[in-house]
């Protein structure tokens, strides 16, 4: 899309980089997006200010980027938003993508992949105590990360320095073009929707799945299609019961689904949480290879939602932000074709009991 002054903006990467040197000198343990936020511009603007120093551009060839990710062995995926950090490490494999999106099904790197949110990408090292931090970074056109790969001590630095000289873009100018982020679609008024119907199309769901095109149906957001059912079906609950959630999941070994979305990825934790630990807002797991950051003060909203699907009914508890966006959610341990464990909706009932 070409520049347009009245929707794009490219700031002056030199004059970017001299304030951001400034601000890590006053604030040397601040994180990139902290920076970003305190500057007044997006992430995405600040690491394109390294362009031929720290960063290199890549080519907007995602599904063949991915398809390269098994290559480069045990590294760290990590998605989020502004309340919730996602983080596993493992191996991309089982990669199904086309150049829409697609998925990785490995058992410790699952991602939903959208790709017409991946505007831009670049390979970062950052300078560490113990050596470069090297890195895959894209974002959407807004400046927002969608979805970072870091490599580890056992991954395959030459692999990652092959991919980088394949997926070099020719332009590697400092400074990024970003647009305005999309607006979110307005709801409809309640009163303008048949809850009757949307009750029985509900109780009709095969698949957990189904409920994207029924959203899409009555043209409702998330929660409001959560407000006008019955309690048995969603229901708003205490803002700590996802929290309750994850320490009582860990004290009793119960496997479960960790969701965490940014615009462009959904990244999936399955398995079971051992060490969760609150550090001031932050609730935390910390765990070898699943590390979840969640800020609590940024909850507005916690519902208890049940779904029914052809293996029978699915329960689920999921975060919202002040604008009505998805934080995290959780599930029970299932795949398609599996029955939810009945330990699952238990806890799920104990830990909004006990955030009462």
């Amino acid at each position: 899309m070409p520049d347009d002054a009245t929707t794009t903006r490219r700031s002056d990467p030199t004059a970017l980089a001299t304030a951001w040197k400034g601000y890590r000198d006053a604030n040397p343990k601040a994180r990139v997006r902290d920076a970003a936020t305190a500057l007044g511009v997006s992430e995405g603007e600040l690491v394109a200010t390294g362009v031929g120093t720290t960063a290199t551009r890549l080519r907007p060839e995602w599904k063949d980027l991915i398809e390269a990710m098994p290559a480069l062995g045990t590294v760290m995926a990590l998605t989020r938003n502004e309340y919730a950090v996602h983080e596993k490490t493992g191996r991309y494999d089982e990669i199904q993508v086309n150049e829409r999106g697609g998925v990785t099904l490995a058992p410790d790197i699952d991602l939903r992949l959208f790709f017409n949110r991946w505007r831009h990408g670049f390979a970062v090292s950052e300078p560490a105590q113990d050596g470069p931090r090297r890195s895959l970074q894209m974002f959407d056109a807004d400046g927002t990360a969608v979805h970072k790969i870091f490599l580890k001590p056992a991954s395959d630095a030459a692999a990652y320095e092959a991919l980088v000289a394949r997926f070099k873009a020719a332009d590697q100018s400092a400074g990024v073009p970003v647009e305005p982020s999309p607006k979110p679609a307005s709801e409809r008024p309640d009163s303008e929707v048949d809850t009757a119907d949307l009750h029985r199309r509900w109780l009709a769901l095969q698949d957990t799945h189904d409920f994207f095109p029924l959203l899409r149906d009555f043209k409702l957001g998330r929660t409001q299609a959560f407000r006008l059912v019955p309690d048995d079906l969603a229901r708003q609950v205490p803002n700590g019961s996802f929290s309750r959630a994850l320490e009582l999941a860990a004290a009793d070994g119960l496997p479960i689904m960790v969701f965490v979305g940014s615009p462009g990825c959904i990244q999936i934790h399955t398995g079971p949480v051992s060490t969760v630990k609150r550090m001031g807002p932050w609730q935390n797991v910390l765990d070898p290879t699943f590390n979840l950051h969640l800020r609590e003060d940024g909850i507005a909203t916690c519902w208890h939602v049940r779904k029914p699907t052809r293996d029978g009914w699915v329960t689920s508890v999921e975060l919202f932000d002040a604008a009505g966006q998805q934080i995290a959610w959780m599930f029970g341990k299932r795949k398609p074709g599996q029955a939810e464990d009945n330990a699952w909706p238990s806890l799920a009932l104990r830990a909004v009991a006990e955030a009462a």
